[in-house]
């Protein structure tokens, strides 16, 4: 039986390694989220330690093969797993669903400060995650745990969402602005369905950029290049 370490908590991630039947899936999880949905088959949480600590898991464990399946804007674990996956020469891919297609009315930032300094002195409906809302001064901030110390009000809640919650939403805390990371995908892609019915501005945080190694947007993709290219299957 081939060990595959598939990297992330996002559904692609979940899907994936419910997709592989007959392997042995190791998913790794960051931890950020209290209660994460769990998928099928061997589960860790929390960091290796660097890029040494992954070398050494990759080898402890004889992996063959790993799947960065991580949230687009997890920079860090991303550039640890294709340093650590060269050092061993373990095969190494990231499945990356696509971004959102630009729409009229967004303008793009490198970084959630630029966003927040953007939309300052506007009432901001902030979707970027918890780790940064210290940038905003003005505003919503939806999260799935309860973030630090911040002037913004505070919605806990998880994805998906829908258009008519969205409308909602907006309009009880009279938003003006929204401001999210590109991170693509259905789930949470009804916000801007909701921002463009209402006429609202959008501020989109681009991706950082991937390391260079193949990447596949779909589930599909990723079993194939596993059971194919990568010389785990």
């Amino acid at each position: 039986m081939k060990t595959v370490l598939v990297l992330g908590g996002t559904g692609e991630a979940r899907e994936l390694a419910g997709a592989l039947a007959g392997t042995r899936v190791i998913s790794s999880l960051a931890g950020r989220v209290s209660r994460p949905r769990l998928p099928p088959g061997e589960v860790r949480v929390g960091g290796f330690g660097g890029v040494q600590g992954l070398v050494d898991y990759l080898r402890a464990e004889r992996v063959d093969a790993v799947v960065d399946a991580t949230h687009p804007f997890a920079a860090r674990i991303t550039a640890n797993a294709a340093a650590a996956t060269a050092a061993t020469g373990t095969p190494f891919l990231v499945l990356r669903r696509p971004p959102w297609p630009p729409q009229p009315g967004w303008t793009y930032v490198d970084g959630v400060a630029e966003a927040a300094e953007l939309v300052r002195g506007r009432r901001a409906f902030v979707t970027t995650g918890r780790q940064e809302l210290h940038h905003f001064t003005s505003g919503v901030a939806r999260t799935v745990d309860p973030p630090g110390a911040t002037d913004l009000t505070v919605v806990l809640d998880r994805g998906p969402y829908t258009l008519d919650g969205e409308l909602a939403l907006m309009r009880e805390h009279r938003v003006e602005v929204l401001v999210t990371k590109d991170s693509g995908g259905p789930m949470t892609a009804a916000k801007l369905d909701a921002a463009r019915h209402l006429g609202l501005p959008v501020v989109v945080v681009r991706r950082p950029p991937v390391p260079d190694a193949p990447l596949v947007e779909t589930v599909a993709e990723a079993v194939a290049w596993l059971t194919r290219g990568s010389g785990a299957g």
